[in-house]
């Protein structure tokens, strides 16, 4: 008896072809090719698997095993109730329900003239060239299949492009709401571009949020290219439902003597990712890379991180803190990599991580690969549980076991939720932060 079996397709095969057509005409033909080489680049390798070194530790198997829908983008009933908690006062706001802007949430007053804020497919469709040449400059689709997947889904975003000189002074607040569509798990792919031109600044904060209990995929990418002496603050919240996936790249570029600023923070999601690309691509360039994960029950939050130094006298720091309870995992995986001629490199990169259970895990790998001989460079990560000594001294002071050690995990923590600078969310942080840990009541009371 001769056995035949049917080939399976690749995931979202027949979503390329949908929105190639829809786009056809309505996007600048690079747009139109490069969408179409990162179709077939995730056709070609699919889902990653754990064989593959820089998935060794993420088995994004639960992922594969669902049958997603892409999002249409519609906006549910309770939009309004489940944004509120998440809205900055007085930013300038872009909603997008499942990657798409939805203009009746957003709130656009405030844009100063000359500044492009808005819809990443209406800029496309309008022919601006320099969004749809900066569009996929800095996102890899041959070495990430996520940033693939969204290079050939994507049907809209942000774009924001800040002209020479100009400081937008009211934060801007990207918020994106993921949700199952007719109780069908869905897929968006929500695709942002910052160019900042010479001399300019802005503050740009992205959050992500859904419905707790739905289960959906974010696959996002977000692009940042900083001109000459450009000063960004990029801040990112993902704090989706426990039952969402969230794969995501960020990918930054610096001009000479500009400073990018970047804070991480992740609360949500039971599979997460976050891709980290950043070129120090000027002369005095600076990028300060931070980010805070906190997960339990099983979740698993994975950061991979590259930074090249491609020219002299530029500086990147990077502090990445985890705090992980029950049987939750996580995965640091960090690399700075100095270029020949990045002589009078000064790079600092640390990962420390608290477990408050046996149960729980990390793996990191921190790694140096350096190319010059004058340069500064550092690298260090660290596990453990609470300081015994330091809990002792607490509790010698007439401080209970329990506040001893609640005291201690929020100050582990709040070290990089006290250098968000959007008074808001670092608010909002503060109480996410006494919410999540073990008795951070204690804490509360007594702050």
């Amino acid at each position: 008896m001769t056995v035949t079996s049917t080939p399976v397709a690749p995931p979202f095969s027949t979503d390329f072809e949908a929105v190639r057509l829809a786009a056809a005409g309505r996007e600048p033909e690079a747009v139109a090719r490069r969408r179409q080489l990162a179709a077939a680049r995730f056709a070609e390798v699919g889902y990653p698997t754990t064989k593959l070194e820089e998935w060794r530790f993420t088995n994004v198997a639960p992922l594969a095993r669902t049958v997603f829908r892409r999002a249409a983008g519609t906006v549910p009933a309770d939009a309004e109730a489940l944004l509120a908690p998440h809205r900055i006062p007085g930013a300038i706001e872009l909603v997008f329900v499942g990657g798409r802007l939805a203009p009746s949430l957003s709130r656009l007053a405030g844009v100063p003239d000359g500044v492009l804020l808005g819809s990443l497919a209406a800029q496309l469709a309008a022919g601006r060239s320099e969004v749809a040449q900066a569009l996929g400059s800095r996102a890899d689709v041959v070495d990430n299949p996520f940033v693939a997947l969204n290079t050939a889904l994507f049907e809209d975003g942000a774009v924001l492009v800040l002209p020479r000189a100009v400081a937008l002074d009211p934060p801007v607040h990207l918020l994106f709401l993921g949700a199952n569509e007719e109780g069908v798990p869905t897929a968006a792919f929500p695709r942002v571009l910052v160019l900042a031109g010479e001399r300019s600044a802005a503050t740009v904060v992205e959050t992500y949020v859904g419905r707790p209990g739905d289960n959906y995929l974010t696959c996002a990418v977000t692009e940042l290219v900083a001109g000459p002496a450009a000063a960004i603050d990029h801040y990112k919240v993902q704090r989706e439902g426990l039952e969402a996936f969230h794969l995501a790249t960020f990918a930054l570029a610096t001009g000479r003597d500009s400073r990018v600023s970047s804070h991480s923070i992740s609360l949500g999601g039971a599979l997460v990712r976050h891709d980290v690309r950043a070129l120090l691509d000027g002369e005095g360039g600076e990028a300060n890379l931070n980010g805070l994960y906190m997960v339990r029950g099983r979740q698993l939050a994975d950061t991979h991180m590259r930074v090249d130094h491609a020219k002299p006298h530029c500086a990147s720091h990077e502090l990445y803190k985890g705090i992980l309870n029950e049987k939750a995992r996580a995965v640091f995986n960090g690399r700075i990599f100095v270029h020949p001629h990045a002589q009078k490199t000064d790079a600092k990169q640390t990962n420390r991580n608290l477990l408050l259970s046996k149960e729980a895990l990390v793996n990191t790998n921190p790694q140096l690969e350096i190319f010059a001989d004058d340069v500064r460079c550092t690298h260090g990560s660290t596990v453990g549980q609470l300081d015994a000594d330091a809990v002792f001294y607490l509790r010698s002071r007439g401080i209970g076991e329990e506040a001893a050690r609640s005291i201690l995990t929020y100050a582990f923590a709040s070290d990089i939720v006290e250098r968000i600078r959007v008074e808001s969310v670092r608010q909002a942080l503060r109480e996410s932060l006494l919410s999540w840990i073990p008795h951070g009541e204690v804490v509360r009371d007594a702050t």
